[in-house]
């Protein structure tokens, strides 16, 4: 087994470049044909994959959902050529890490050591989204967020805590500055609906941010988005929704329904569209993006 561990250092407030000992006395022990590359700048995990991808069988993201969201990219594009290239595999220890956690490989060094070990290799659904700043399209695993969910990442981002709790503090800091809905237009394959809508999370995954299940029963090899579409609210009743989004039963709120769809184009009629595609932005004032899933299109490396 030929494995490259493409490791973003400043992942979870240094927690990557920690995690670079351990991982070479990982490779080490279990006498692996392994090699580490430490990125050094944005995009850089894109130049490093697309050079070396050929060279192994594995490619390990190791940081969190933008690390493996780069990675994705560089492989995805690798496959539109016709180039046979290696298997995707994840090693979290980023802030959100819901890309991982859809594909079940769970957080941490040695749990997930012991993935690939210990693995198997399977076919999952890839997004792509086009418009805002990537007219020509840009390929995500985990979802995309439109709206208040976008503003959440936006400010997550620039938190300087940690983890799951990072969002949880961006989401009630953006319940105070984005609180006036876009009306917008969704085109799912077989309808259209108008609706000032406060958020919309196009998930091939079930979680973001760390913790909110926009998607609780979301297939990521079944060629579907799960779309969750909330409504504008009052601002008090969005605080009152964050518990549902933690534990998966916002669909029991009016407010909230669910539509999937192999492709959905949103426009806003009124207003604009923050968005992010595994938290990396896409744009903050758009105005229209199409969405579609890419049936079994990337190879990712599991639990057996």
């Amino acid at each position: 087994m030929r494995i490259l561990f493409i490791v973003n250092p400043i992942s979870g407030r240094g927690a990557g470049e920690r995690a670079i000992p351990f991982i070479q006395n990982f490779i080490d022990k279990n006498h692996l044909t392994g090699s580490i590359i430490v990125t050094q700048y944005p995009a850089h995990a894109i130049e490093i994959a697309s050079q070396k991808a050929r060279d192994f069988d594995i490619l390990v993201a190791t940081g969190g959902d933008g690390t493996s969201n780069e990675v994705i990219n560089v492989l995805m594009q690798a496959k539109s050529h016709g180039t046979v290239m290696p298997a995707l595999g994840v090693l979290s220890v980023g802030r959100g890490n819901d890309f991982a956690f859809g594909i079940g490989v769970p957080k941490g060094l040695e749990k997930g050591f012991a993935v690939l070990l210990n693995h198997q290799v399977r076919s999952i659904d890839i997004g792509f989204i086009q418009g805002g700043d990537y007219p020509q399209g840009r390929f995500f695993g985990n979802g995309v967020g439109i709206g208040f969910d976008a503003v959440v990442g936006f400010v997550a981002a620039r938190s300087r805590l940690t983890g799951f709790l990072s969002y949880i503090v961006a989401a009630i800091k953006t319940a105070f500055i984005f609180f006036t809905a876009p009306l917008l237009e969704l085109q799912f394959d077989q309808k259209t609906q108008t609706v000032p809508a406060l958020m919309v999370s196009v998930m091939n995954g079930r979680r973001m941010g760390g913790g909110f299940m926009m998607a609780p029963h979301s297939l990521n090899n079944d060629g579907l988005l799960d779309v969750c579409i909330v409504q504008e609210v009052p601002k008090a009743q969005i605080f009152a929704l964050i518990p549902h989004f933690l534990r998966g039963s916002q669909f029991s709120k009016k407010s909230v329904f669910l539509e999937q769809t192999r492709t959905l184009q949103v426009t806003a009629i009124k207003g604009s569209l923050p968005i992010h595609a595994d938290g990396e932005t896409i744009c903050t004032e758009g105005k229209s993006v199409s969405i579609q899933n890419l049936p079994n299109a990337l190879q990712v490396v599991v639990p057996r």
